[in-house]
């Protein structure tokens, strides 16, 4: 696979790897973390995660002008390795639950969330600029693509074990403690402190016999205080400790990116070496004024749709975890370990890089044949059939929701209500199939298609752009889980049907002109 690609290709996948997996460790859990944690509802969780997802891309700008502005690539890797590390640290130390101080330990959470986005921001630009010089040269050219797909692969293989690790390392600690896990135990126990005796007579019933049905050693629950304050207690550690495992992937990462410092390619000189030019290439010579706007008009309109594509994939951590975690039936994913059992509504986040890896074959296999016969779309007839298809993967699991109860009435029902109405795994299995062939559609080919549309001198800037049209797609984030605990669960899902399928139309009436400015 590495045999003829550059020498720094392996090194530079696995020090991403590393560093994707300890990152897709996060992911997995931060929603029900900082629910578990705070008692936070769906709604508010959603505006901290909305705004840590938006400033990944956003600062990723800022990474990408201090490598320019300090010529030094490299050295702002390693820092971004290094404040990424730190951020883990300050949200993985084990601080005791139910919080003495919300506004103490909650505003640490969302430093710790601050740094490791800023890490993220040093770190993920810049490593890409760095494998991208590595074909520069002409003996290696011929092989960008390949090589950034395999880049890729290495991205979702790391995102593929994250969720895994996360939830065996939770779910031991609960072990440890004599504690089983249930997903729905940590939000009763937040209603228990928050009404106690006041608390809805269903919802008491049903935290009492989830209480008794997790303690593992046999004891019966006669002081429900003292187990509420223990459950959240072990349950929030086991997070913590899972980000702990977090630490431990960038510290791999960061030794894997030293140990091959040496030979990954320098930036900064091709930088500093066309720095002093000022004659323009023959592309901008010939490209007149108008062209360059229509084709800047061209790429805003591209960005303008993916916004709707990122703000209903990337509800794979948020809403959708929370339909996992409410409405799916998780009793039949469990994997006994010994020490430690996989199970739980994170284990889904693993199912879209698993088809990222297997499809991404398949994809490039698909289009080549067509290519060979002609028949092959234009990018921006591809990025149009992406909409629609993360369309219906919307529309899918409309269809197995229409039969579900609002989020509001799960409180009113027994435990044993809440599990009749409960939908098989392979809906979300399915749900995700169907968006990860979207994504395989929009994100490769929407960078593609900026590269070959930005005029040459706004390269840079043009690719900046396209990080923040995804930063605002994550900043609407929170969007999902307004929906979801306010309206029927399938007019949630409509919503995102009506975003991206409304956003394929506005594609597909732009296609010819956008196909005409990328000639």
């Amino acid at each position: 696979m590495f045999k003829k690609h550059p020498k720094g290709l392996l090194a530079a996948a696995l020090a991403n790897m590393g560093e994707r997996f300890g990152f897709y460790i996060m992911m997995a859990i931060l929603t029900l973390f900082i629910s578990a944690k705070f008692g936070l509802s769906e709604t508010t969780t959603g505006y901290i995660y909305s705004a840590f997802y938006a400033s990944i891309y956003i600062l990723a700008l800022a990474g990408g002008v201090i490598a320019d502005k300090t010529k030094n690539f490299k050295g702002t890797i390693f820092w971004g390795l290094i404040l990424m590390s730190v951020g883990y640290l300050i949200i993985a130390i084990p601080t005791p639950t139910p919080v003495p101080s919300m506004a103490l330990y909650l505003s640490l959470t969302c430093i710790g969330l601050l740094v490791i986005a800023f890490g993220n921001g040093l770190f993920k630009g810049n490593l890409q600029a760095l494998v991208g010089q590595m074909y520069d040269n002409p003996k290696y050219s011929n092989l960008r693509d390949s090589g950034f797909q395999i880049f890729y692969m290495f991205i979702n293989i790391g995102g593929f074990f994250a969720p895994w690790i996360a939830i065996g390392v939770r779910n031991w600690w609960l072990k440890v403690n004599h504690f089983d896990y249930d997903a729905s135990l940590p939000e009763l126990c937040h209603q228990y402190l928050d009404k106690g005796s006041q608390m809805p007579a269903q919802a008491m019933d049903n935290l009492t016999t989830l209480a008794n049905s997790v303690c593992l050693d046999g004891t019966k629950v006669t002081d429900l205080g003292a187990f509420v304050n223990s459950y959240l207690d072990v349950f929030s550690r086991g997070f913590q400790y899972a980000f702990m495992a977090a630490i431990g992937a960038m510290i791999i990462s960061l030794v894997i990116y030293l140990a091959n410092r040496k030979i990954f390619p320098d930036p900064s000189k091709k930088t500093a070496d066309s720095a002093g030019s000022t004659t323009l290439s023959k592309e901008e010579i010939r490209m007149s004024a108008t062209e360059i706007k229509q084709r800047i008009y061209a790429l805003f309109a591209v960005f303008g749709v993916v916004i709707f594509f990122w703000l209903s994939f990337h509800q794979n951590g948020y809403s959708l975890t929370y339909f996992a975690r409410d409405y799916v039936d998780l009793s039949v994913i469990n994997i006994d370990l010994g020490f430690t059992q996989i199970k739980g509504a994170e284990i889904f986040q693993s199912v879209n890089p698993f088809f990222v890896v297997v499809l991404t074959p398949l994809v490039m296999w698909f289009f080549g044949s067509l290519k060979a016969r002609g028949k092959e779309p234009s990018t921006p007839m591809k990025i149009a059939i992406g909409m629609g298809i993360a369309s219906l993967a919307y529309v899918f699991l409309m269809i197995f929701s229409f039969t579900l109860p609002a989020k509001d009435v799960l409180s009113t029902m027994t435990a044993a209500e809440i599990n009749s109405i409960r939908v098989t795994p392979w809906v979300m299995i399915g749900l995700y199939f169907i968006l990860t062939v979207a994504e395989l559609f929009i994100s490769p080919l929407g960078l593609s298609f900026v590269s070959k549309v930005a005029p040459p001198h706004l390269q840079g800037l043009m690719q900046g752009c396209w990080l923040a049209a995804t930063a605002v797609g994550n900043a609407l984030l929170f969007i999902g889980g307004i929906l979801y605990t306010t309206v029927p669960i399938w007019a949630c899902w409509l919503v995102f049907v009506g975003a991206t399928g409304a956003s394929m139309v506005v594609m597909l009436s732009m296609v010819r002109w956008l196909e005409r400015v990328a000639r």
